[in-house]
């Protein structure tokens, strides 16, 4: 059958198991042998690349180099990690599956990295129960506008620093820009403790979102080339996860401010611990392998990856590295390419999976949930928002063990659908007279429902998107672009919301 030879190229495990009525299985003293797949179709543009699964083949390998002459019905079970991504390419996503034990080698860098994520949920939601206090103290209580500056200072700094992120991260690799993020983020975090004029709480606002603005984009592109294949969606998970434990932790440390105002400086200068932490664990995590393959530091990729998988796995690491590389020889696309015709259709994809995210109302929510509940009669606002905190983590438990069963376009219909049903709820909450005497609750219940059905999709589920739908060569400016829209809507939204609020 020399037509099933043709089709046996590239990356290809194939697993014979021993059968006792076939002699030809005798030969095998290796329960495995490697051999080489790749079938890439190409028709105009397209090109397909293969995808895990499990397929039973009959083949006959006549006059093989490894002296076996006929193999029938044998079992062949092959992984692949490349994906179709945009504009027809293909691309390995990760560097390898690595066995199960290794698994528990990476979490911890993982865990290093989710600080920056922790810092950037909690820069988000510190100003929720703060922003009264601080408002008084620095006297804009009366000014809304002010309060809505002092608010989205932080996302229009954020923007810039997402920008900047892949190109530092680039240019200096991963940890070293994990390093020198720290840096912003531990003087925003000491200039808004010790503010005592806005001017200044502004200038450490616009300083810690450029550093978790820089975070929201190595994070999950960190996490992403360390990781194992078969958990890479449940990993990207995490990193949504400790973003929503950051707002958590933002929310729970306003509980004291109702028995001690001054409190809320507190309450910022605690950032700098994780900022700090963020800096010391990653002078000891290692560089991403891929990184420093395409530096050409190949005996750096070669100890990274024996410290991330285990030595025994390095040969077969640096393989699959070396095969990536092969997979595309063409230049990383410049800013206009993101609009060309072969690639302006996914970009959009992209930043609309953002733009709806944001406008969809979430951070409103994060920021003055604490507000609207003061508005709607709950004596324990604060409690209240920590309450909605907390089933926004609980909500992203749940999507991590989701997000690589059901898929990722599923969750997200399930998501909006339940977000849009909670906001009906608590529409009416406000506005039907007969359901006035229930308001309160009625509005914690809504929020708490509305929060939970984001995190169960729209809230984690672009961030870990953007980096299997994007070619490598656009991926960088790509999931910048992407991560822009969602600044700039987040921005609109901090800014406005309260101002649109107090006139109605």
């Amino acid at each position: 059958m020399q037509a099933s030879t043709h089709l046996i190229k590239g990356n290809l495990e194939v697993k014979i198991s021993k059968r006792r009525d076939l002699p030809c299985f005798r030969e095998f003293k290796e329960r495995k042998s490697t051999l080489t797949r790749n079938l890439c179709i190409r028709r105009g543009s397209i090109c397909s690349g293969l995808t895990s699964g499990a397929v039973s083949m009959g083949a006959e390998l006549a006059r093989a180099r490894d002296n076996v002459e006929t193999v029938a019905r044998s079992l062949i079970k092959f992984r692949s990690v490349k994906a179709q991504a945009s504009g027809g390419d293909v691309e390995d996503l990760a560097p390898i599956n690595p066995h199960e034990t290794s698994t528990g080698t990476v979490l911890p860098f993982v865990g290093v990295a989710c600080l920056g994520a922790i810092l950037f949920g909690y820069h988000l939601g510190v100003v929720n129960g703060a922003l009264d206090y601080l408002s008084k103290d620095l006297g804009i209580a009366q000014n809304a506008v002010m309060q809505g500056w002092v608010v989205s200072t932080l996302l229009a700094a954020a923007a810039v620093g997402s920008f900047t992120g892949g190109a530092l991260a680039d240019k200096f690799g991963r940890t070293r820009t994990f390093q020198l993020d720290a840096i912003p983020l531990i003087i925003g975090a000491v200039l808004t403790a010790i503010a005592q004029n806005v001017q200044t709480m502004i200038i450490g606002r616009l300083l810690a979102g450029i550093g978790i603005g820089i975070t929201s984009a190595i994070v999950p592109l960190y996490i992403s080339e360390i990781s194992p294949t078969d958990i890479r969606g449940a990993l990207g998970s995490v990193n949504q996860l400790f973003i929503c434990i950051g707002i958590l932790a933002a929310l729970v440390a306003g509980l004291p401010l109702s028995r001690s105002p001054v409190w809320w400086r507190g309450m910022f200068g605690l950032a700098v611990i994780p900022s700090i932490l963020l800096a010391l664990g990653m002078t000891y995590s290692p560089e991403s392998p891929r990184w420093l393959f395409q530096q050409g530091k190949i005996s750096e990729a070669e100890k990274s990856i024996g410290t991330l998988y285990g030595k025994e796995r390095v040969p077969e690491v640096m393989y699959e590295l070396r095969t990536a590389g092969q997979g595309s020889t063409e230049p990383e696309a410049g800013w206009i390419d993101l609009f060309s015709k072969r690639y302006w259709k996914v970009v959009s994809v992209g930043a609309a999976l953002f733009f709806f995210q944001q406008f969809a109302g979430i951070n409103a929510v994060v920021y003055y949930s604490t507000a609207v509940f003061r508005g709607a009669g709950i004596a324990s606002d604060v409690a209240a928002s920590a309450l909605v905190g907390a089933s926004n983590v609980f909500g992203t438990v749940i999507a991590s063990s989701l997000m690589d069963r059901q898929g990722r376009k599923s969750l997200l219909i399930t998501s909006f659908s339940g977000m849009g049903a909670s906001m009906l709820l608590l529409s009416l909450s406000f506005t039907w007279k007969v359901l006035a005497p229930y308001s309160g609750i009625l509005a914690v219940v809504g929020t708490v429902l509305y929060v939970l059905s984001f995190s169960l999709g729209a809230g984690p589920v672009p961030a870990l998107l953007l980096p299997e739908i994007f070619a490598s060569r656009i991926r960088a400016k790509a999931v910048a672009l992407s991560l822009c829209m969602h600044w700039i809507s987040n921005f609109v939204i901090g800014l406005y919301f309260l101002s649109v609020v107090d006139k109605n």
